[in-house]
């Protein structure tokens, strides 16, 4: 299948929104991110446009899939361990605990579909691929924190595993600016396309009214 455009690529009837990491960790300032001294301002302000993006991909009945992460000594090793963010402590995102869990007002609804992995990808170790295939999807938008770390990692992966891959630059966020849009950068020049929600949004409206035409 060629989708050529981003208006082929939001088609809610090949298309899935993921959501990567919106979690107490790194985005509520009593996480680990925020007691590290990161800058949460970009994911604080990235939240409320991400759920009225929820929102309007619920009423257009676009597939969305939560991403997860979860850290316990069942998956950590020594090279998981000893990265710069846990050098003073083993303390996020860890099973069972407050940090782990979805930030308020990221909450799953019955049938849509909440995928753990333990690494940045979303992709290793998980069920992701076969949930896609399954669904018969062939492209993904991707959205979350952080921007330039588990987000760009499971947006390359994605188009490693050959899906049409656009991110949804002001719902996705980072500590640092300038690592943000480095990031979109990369992908608008080697892994795909990068769009605002607006954008996207207005999209769908103009399938939809399309869809409404043809009835």
């Amino acid at each position: 299948m060629i989708l050529k455009d981003l208006k082929d690529r939001c088609d809610p009837r090949w298309a899935c929104l993921l959501v990567v990491d919106v979690q107490n960790d790194f985005v509520h300032a009593e996480g680990s991110a925020g007691r590290r001294g990161e800058d949460l301002s970009a994911a604080l302000a990235a939240v409320p446009r991400l759920v009225r993006f929820i929102d309007e991909a619920r009423r257009v009945s676009l597939p969305i899939v939560y991403i997860k992460t979860t850290h316990s000594e069942w998956t950590d090793t020594p090279a998981w361990v000893y990265r710069k963010s846990q050098q003073k402590s083993l303390s996020t995102c860890r099973e069972g605990t407050w940090g782990a869990e979805f930030y308020e007002g990221i909450s799953p609804s019955s049938g849509e579909r909440v995928v753990i992995k333990h690494r940045y990808s979303a992709f290793i170790n998980t069920d992701l691929n076969t949930v896609l295939k399954a669904k018969g999807i062939h492209s993904v938008l991707v959205t979350g924190v952080a921007t330039n770390v588990c987000v760009e990692t499971t947006a390359r992966d994605a188009y490693m595993y050959d899906y049409y891959v656009s991110v949804v630059e002001d719902c996705s966020a980072a500590y640092d600016a300038r690592l943000h849009a480095n990031t979109l950068e990369n992908i608008r020049r080697h892994f795909g396309l990068v769009a605002s929600s607006d954008e996207i949004m207005e999209t769908w409206r103009d399938l939809q009214q399309k869809k409404a035409v043809a009835l």
